[in-house]
């Protein structure tokens, strides 16, 4: 059977292979920050555990302190990993706290009250691990079921050190002089090795999944203009059956080809992007906007009287024609054409939409440019030029 001292170099030298692990991957990944602050803060544990065996064979209030300080670190960074992959920016609230909690540690193992530093950051640790387990468990998206096991095992080693403080605290010792050697310590160091390895494993899938939805989204959406691409609009509506209320505005920059050969290609990909933040401020739930390629952008409408989507589109063309774009040549004011698809009552295609809304856009085009047009019953198009040319 395995003693003490074997299980804490046990556990530095899991320890050590995991952040090996991570700061390899971390290199092939730079992006990935909160797997560089995994890394950090097991390496930050490996340090506490070898400075913690020193201190198991020669006691000291230096060792003590330095052990201590690097556990409540250690396990700090981990909770701000968590934080990077969350999306939660406020690591104020995490730090502050923590770095007072080893101030005072520190004081109380200066004045000789080395029980109460160990209390104290075991406290401090179970709290850490606490907040790890409960952020995860409320911030599940695509990747739940990971986060919710990530979640537990961050609970289960909170658990372990907790019942270190718990033993020190029910005993009374205060004063220790040596590093405290119980059932709950020699537990401690079962369950965190065991832990630390499974959330290194984890952290893996974590990283794997983040890189998939990454790209997911970089084949969905267009670099240029930052909208959501033809692929995109195939994959969220390709299946959906439009109703009534449904429908699909189709937009073409008028006279962009001349645009590019005038004042250069640069300066095209500038007014591309203009109507781009256009369209991007009507783009809310049951409205979504995506660039097909070229000068051609869609918005796909839900919910929506054909009235009110007809309202939109032009709303849309009036606000492109009071941009200006400053050139070399001198400012430059464009306008765009647009044509709307409506679904049936029996229910339309996606296809079948696009179509509607491309003869009506190419209706809008015959009509003089600068409108945004529905087909009526009899395939007359209707509608007048936008107040804004």
């Amino acid at each position: 059977m395995l003693d003490f001292s074997s299980l804490l170099l046990a556990a530095a030298l899991s320890g050590t292979c995991l952040s090996v692990t991570m700061f390899v991957i971390w290199f092939t990944a730079p992006r990935a920050r909160f797997v560089l602050t995994v890394a950090c803060g097991i390496l930050v544990l490996v340090a506490h555990v070898i400075v913690f065996w020193r201190y198991t064979r020669e006691p000291s209030p230096l060792l003590c302190q330095a052990a201590l300080a690097l556990l409540s670190l250690g396990f700090l960074a981990l909770s701000l990993s968590a934080m990077q992959y969350l999306g939660m920016r406020n690591y104020s609230r995490a730090v502050l706290p923590a770095m007072l909690a080893m101030a005072v540690c520190a004081g109380v193992t200066y004045l000789g009250f080395d029980g109460v530093g160990f209390i104290l950051t075991y406290t401090t640790v179970t709290v850490l691990l606490a907040s790890i387990g409960v952020m995860f468990w409320i911030k599940g998206g695509q990747d739940r079921g990971i986060l919710l096991v990530v979640s537990a095992l961050s609970g289960v080693c909170g658990v372990s050190f907790g019942l270190c403080g718990a033993v020190l605290l029910v005993k009374g010792q205060w004063v220790l002089g040596v590093a405290p050697d119980n059932w709950a310590e020699r537990l401690n160091s079962v369950v965190a090795v065991a832990c630390m390895t499974a959330l290194g494993a984890l952290t893996l899938s974590l990283h794997h999944l983040q890189a998939q939805i990454e790209l997911k989204a970089e084949t969905l959406t267009d670099p240029l203009t930052g909208l959501m691409n033809r692929r995109a609009l195939n994959s969220l509506y390709g299946e959906r059956v439009f109703g009534p209320f449904m429908s699909i505005a189709m937009f073409d920059l008028d006279h962009f080809k001349r645009t590019n050969d005038v004042y250069g290609h640069p300066v095209g990909d500038r007014v591309l992007c203009r109507f781009a933040a256009i369209i991007k401020k009507y783009d809310r739930v049951g409205v979504d906007a995506f660039r097909l390629g070229g000068e051609e952008f869609a918005l796909v409408m839900s919910r929506m009287p054909q009235d009110k989507a007809h309202d939109l589109a032009s709303k849309i063309g009036v606000a492109f024609g009071t941009e200006v774009v400053p050139t070399p040549r001198g400012p430059l004011r464009s306008s765009v054409s647009g044509g709307i698809g409506f679904g049936k009552e029996d229910g339309s295609s996606l296809e079948d939409v696009l179509a509607e809304a491309d003869k009506a856009l190419y209706a809008a085009k015959h009509a003089g440019r600068n409108r945004v047009l529905v087909l009526n019953q009899v395939s007359k198009a209707d509608g007048p030029a936008l107040r804004s040319a």
